[in-house]
């Protein structure tokens, strides 16, 4: 089981993992040892609440497909424990990053204060600049 948190929790069965062999430089082993992770999590058939599934599949990321499956490859790591847990801390990443609700941003007005100073150092700037002009005799 994947705990997202205190009351989010996916289970094992919903989270589809198989080891493939990774790209890249790696020696003798690389045709051999497949320790790269392919991690597959259907948004629409998980048991996530409504609200967060909408939420995941209006995301703009490259590894969410149009059919709205989550695909993550971790090759990071030489062996496959270290890429299976690297890519669950990633899918958990992505799900929390849409639990998170921004607050509503209310617009406020300047207080007098704020607009009062303003206007004195506009007024300080301008007379400054009127004293460079030319002087006339």
């Amino acid at each position: 089981m994947l705990e997202i948190s205190n009351h989010i929790v996916i289970p094992e069965n919903e989270i589809e993992i198989s080891a493939i062999r990774a790209q890249g430089a790696g020696g003798q082993n690389v045709n051999k040892v497949s320790s790269a992770i392919h991690l597959r999590f259907d948004i629409k058939a998980s048991s996530l609440p409504e609200f967060y599934k909408q939420r995941l599949l209006n995301l703009r990321d490259k590894r969410i497909t149009k059919e709205g499956v989550i695909v993550i490859k971790a090759q990071k790591y030489r062996t496959q424990e270290k890429n299976r847990d690297d890519s669950l801390e990633r899918l958990k990443e992505i799900i929390k990053q849409v639990t998170v609700v921004q607050k509503v941003r209310r617009a406020t007005k300047p207080t007098r204060g704020s607009q009062k100073r303003r206007m004195d150092s506009k007024t300080r700037h301008s007379k400054t600049k009127a004293l460079r002009g030319k002087v006339l005799e």
